[in-house]
């Protein structure tokens, strides 16, 4: 049995690159949900930019769960 370095080398490199950015984004919806709560107790602000950029994150990490339950799932091809 022979293995491809370079194939398991491009496939570890985008698993960690993806990785990396749904947490980053996960965390920038986290930090939308933060602004909306001090923007709501503080008075200061808008809450409505906050809760928009949470949701917008929300959805592009549930979008990320969604494309990759295609891709497993061989029913849905």
């Amino acid at each position: 049995m022979e293995l491809d370095w370079s194939a398991l080398g491009q496939v570890a490199a985008v698993s960690l690159g993806v990785t990396v950015a749904v947490v980053v984004v996960f965390a920038l919806g986290v930090l939308g949900l933060s602004r909306e709560e001090d923007a709501r107790q503080g008075g200061g602000g808008s809450s409505a930019l906050g809760r928009a950029q949470a949701a917008l994150c929300f959805l592009a990490c549930a979008a990320v769960v969604a494309y990759g339950i295609y891709l497993i799932v061989p029913q849905f091809h």
